[in-house]
């Protein structure tokens, strides 16, 4: 899975043989300059939505459902998911945590019809009462409760769970506990499968370094390299060229 917020990187990954798409709410880091996801709202999650499924129309798509659409009440998580699915066009939705209103939330969109991908571990609209960006799930009692959480996710109907920054042995147990696939990232060797933000893994940021993340590109020095040839060739005269004009 990958992360993508725009039709060009999406057309991109249309033609990979990468499995599925996910609009997530850390658009509000990496695209809007945000410190944190809280301030990304629905309207802001849709429009990056219908732009990556116009993008990438036959890839698996799962949207992110914004901090407080869906933590305030079972209506309000409803008709979120409701509006992400009819306004996108997008194949599922996800949400973080795993307590009884989540739950709840949970077995009821299913009910309903609405596909729901879970998210436990380090879960970014809670990283204030969770003290920071951490890995999670350290001691044998948070452990303990972060395999409940994921088998009562998948009693709740969920199709699977995005595991973020735990230990690998912990991301093992719950992978080898669960019938639902685990999606992981920062979360070990034996997940199901892994997740990355476009880009970061194809290392447009070079100041960001965490040690969950394998840069496959150094896209960042590359466009700093292009804009600074472009730059000097129009300084210079050199552009436009001959090939270039009407």
């Amino acid at each position: 899975m990958v992360t993508c917020y725009d039709a060009s990187f999406a057309s991109v990954i249309s033609r990979t043989d990468v499995d599925c798409l996910l609009v997530g709410d850390s658009l509000g880091m990496v695209v809007q300059g945000h410190s944190s996801t809280l301030p990304v709202t629905m309207d802001e999650i849709i429009y990056h939505t219908k732009a990556v499924k116009r993008g990438a129309p036959g890839k698996y798509l799962i949207a992110d459902l914004p901090f407080l659409s869906y933590q305030t009440s079972l209506i309000d998580g409803i008709q979120s998911a409701g509006r992400l699915l009819k306004e996108t066009n997008a194949d599922a939705v996800k949400l973080e945590g795993a307590d009884k209103e989540s739950i709840t939330l949970v077995k009821r969109l299913v009910e309903i019809g609405i596909p729901v991908m879970g998210h436990l571990g380090l879960t970014p609209q809670s990283y204030q009462t969770l003290g920071g960006y951490k890995v999670q799930g350290k001691d044998p009692e948070s452990a303990e409760k972060m395999l409940k959480d994921s088998l009562a996710l998948q009693d709740a109907g969920a199709f699977g769970i995005v595991l973020e920054m735990i230990p690998e042995t912990l991301g093992q147990e719950i992978s080898q506990n669960i019938s639902i696939p685990t999606i992981g990232i920062g979360a070990g060797r034996y997940t199901d499968g892994q997740v990355l933000v476009i880009y970061d893994l194809l290392g447009i940021n070079p100041d960001f370094t965490p040690k969950f993340l394998k840069k496959y590109a150094d896209l960042g020095n590359l466009i700093l390299t292009s804009l600074n040839s472009y730059h000097k060739e129009v300084v210079d005269k050199n552009f436009p060229g001959e090939n270039n004009v009407f």
